[in-house]
């Protein structure tokens, strides 16, 4: 089984849009896994039926038994996250704020505090508009470990696929270098970097390769509106042969990404001659580096 994860070192590269156009192009026959769970938009695409829902728990919070609770309020004293304060008369926890220490339960003197495990979010198993299956979540709102929850998602994606016999899972990643990330290329047998010509894009598409170079981990490359700068585009196909990456497209400048996304499609689904030929074309090389590396 092999696994494709899509990401970038900054948003707004038009990750999840060639994310979405690889998920129509390889069809039934892969499995594709959304792993940008903290800001979950592949589903807006590929149009999910949601028909597997489960709550994912994850983490500690603290809970105050306004029963046990004598109000010394030692608990607010310790509280360094300013998590507990006085509503309605009785000491609660701001579940938001809460990092789930457990410093407040052992300075209790009645023990009227305790940790639980909150529901941190949710995840689905999904048929999309193309007949295949997707696997994605949605972290719940000031929720944290997000890269738990993308370990859950790929896990299922691997047992779908298991189930089913497909040979490949298509991962949306998150943007940046953070948890989600690490979590997304656990098991990867390709990463597939969108970048675009600004300096701030080839500074994070640098950040991100050497955190793709500590796994080691095979890397191509697709830049995303090449022809907005191309002095910057040069120094990034300078940085990709200089580091053996496999560059896959130049995609151009095109208002039809907008479009796509405003009627929900992926931009191969979109009438774009130019740019359809150079992600079927992308998706052809990528499936061809596959093989060889078997």
């Amino acid at each position: 089984m092999k696994e494709i994860v899509v990401i970038s070192g900054k948003g707004g590269t038009g990750k999840t849009s060639i994310s979405a156009s690889f998920a129509m192009l390889g069809g039934t026959d892969l499995v594709v896994a959304d792993c940008d769970v903290d800001a979950a938009d592949m589903h807006l695409l590929l149009k999910p039926d949601f028909n597997i829902s489960e709550d994912f728990y994850s983490g500690q919070l603290a809970v105050i038994d306004s029963g046990k609770c004598t109000d010394c309020g030692k608990c607010a004293a310790v509280c360094r996250f300013n998590a507990i304060s006085v509503v309605d008369g009785n000491f609660t926890v701001n579940p938001i704020k809460c990092e789930g220490c457990g410093y407040c339960a052992r300075i209790c003197p009645v023990e009227a505090i305790s940790n639980i495990q909150p529901k941190a979010g949710q995840w689905y198993v999904s048929k999309i508009k193309n007949g295949s299956t997707m696997v994605h979540a949605r972290l719940g709102i000031g929720a944290d470990n997000s890269g738990k929850l993308v370990a859950k998602v790929k896990n299922e994606a691997r047992l779908v696929a298991a189930e089913h016999n497909k040979e490949m899972i298509l991962v949306d990643g998150a943007p940046g270098i953070g948890c989600p990330v690490v979590s997304s290329l656990s098991g990867a047998a390709l990463v597939v970097l969108v970048t675009e010509p600004t300096v701030s894009g080839f500074h994070d598409l640098r950040r991100v390769y050497q955190l793709v170079k500590k796994f080691k981990i095979k890397a191509a490359c697709i830049i995303n509106k090449h022809d907005l700068n191309l002095d910057v585009t040069k120094q990034i196909h300078d940085f990709v042969k200089e580091e053996g990456i496999l560059q896959l497209s130049n995609l151009p400048y095109s208002p039809s990404f907008t479009r796509a996304m405003i009627q929900g499609q992926a931009i191969v689904e979109y009438d774009d001659a130019e740019i359809k030929a150079s992600l079927v074309d992308s998706w052809e090389k990528i499936l061809k580096s596959l093989n060889q590396k078997i």
